[in-house]
């Protein structure tokens, strides 16, 4: 298991040069279970990222172009009227996959935004009256530009929710973007990528990530981080129960990444800034809020 997954991460970063700490919080965040939002300018590397991960995986993919006009209908699918037979047969949309990439989810509107939270939440789609169960594993990669770009609409408190993490690719450093400027293009590289896992071994490592040993110390510690974003007055409201649970899977899953069968406090801190700064606000505009929680909580 710890071979693969190095593997998957050694082939990714040949292609996304110099973001070896993105890619190795999406593969936990798929690990854990969860979806994610990458939210950063347009050229960055989002969507080649997306693409990236759905072919070593071994994950049927799909893009939806999330645009003003789209609406839930073409998201989840459509009934048809079939003459030859006299009824209606149902069209599955492109939710229906195991790898989503929802490219720019903040230009559509509120109500076709909403059209993901069942998905997200539940795995499955209610239309027209019928709920139909999707693939497993479902994974949901979500891209948005900055809110300050013309043409975006933010997502809701609730939907950001639905985001174990989220995530910023960032400009490379000046060896990378060398190295990116001299070598092959980006897309090229993409067709030649082969799958390295399939399906039913990545779900077998989603099934491990529970598994892995979580001290009472260590539960002591994220409770404490938890608890201060609560009761601290630089926050406007505190973490969930929800964004407890998703930073306990998120550590397990990173602590899986590093081949151990155990969580160690830096596990915690890894994906800490990930799994809590999209649902803290507020706090010191000089200090993020992950930031403020590490340096305001004791390590056990």
């Amino acid at each position: 298991m710890k071979q693969t997954i190095d593997t998957i991460v050694a082939q990714a970063s040949e292609v996304i040069l110099g973001k070896q700490a993105q890619i190795r919080l999406a593969l936990a965040c798929l690990l854990a279970r969860g979806h994610l939002l990458i939210e950063d300018l347009p050229g960055m590397g989002k969507t080649t990222l997306s693409h990236l991960l759905a072919q070593l995986l071994g994950l049927s993919f799909q893009r939806i172009q999330f645009t003003s006009d789209l609406l839930p209908a073409d998201i989840l699918g459509i009934s048809i009227y079939d003459r030859e037979q006299g009824s209606f047969t149902f069209h599955p949309g492109p939710i229906f996959s195991q790898f989503i990439l929802a490219d720019e989810v903040n230009r559509a509107t509120p109500k076709t935004q909403s059209a993901l939270l069942e998905a997200m939440e539940e795995h499955q789609v209610t239309t027209e009256g019928e709920t139909r169960k999707l693939a497993e594993p479902f994974f949901v990669i979500a891209t948005q530009n900055p809110g300050h770009h013309i043409g975006t609409f933010p997502l809701p408190e609730s939907q950001l929710d639905r985001f174990l993490m989220r995530i910023d690719m960032g400009y490379p450093d000046r060896e990378a973007e060398r190295a990116l400027l001299r070598g092959e293009s980006r897309r090229d590289l993409l067709t030649a990528i082969q799958p390295v896992t399939t399906a039913e071994e990545l779900q077998a490592m989603q099934r491990r990530v529970p598994e892995i040993h979580v001290s009472d110390a260590l539960l002591d510690y994220l409770q404490a981080l938890v608890e201060f974003s609560r009761e601290a007055p630089q926050f406007e409201n505190g973490l969930s129960p929800r964004a407890s649970l998703a930073l306990l899977r998120a550590s397990q899953a990173w602590a899986l990444i590093d081949g151990r069968d155990y969580v160690i406090p830096e596990d915690i801190q890894s994906v800490l800034p990930a799994v809590a700064g999209h649902r803290l606000s507020g706090g010191d505009p000089a200090l993020s809020a992950s930031e403020l929680l590490l340096t305001s909580v004791a390590i056990p």
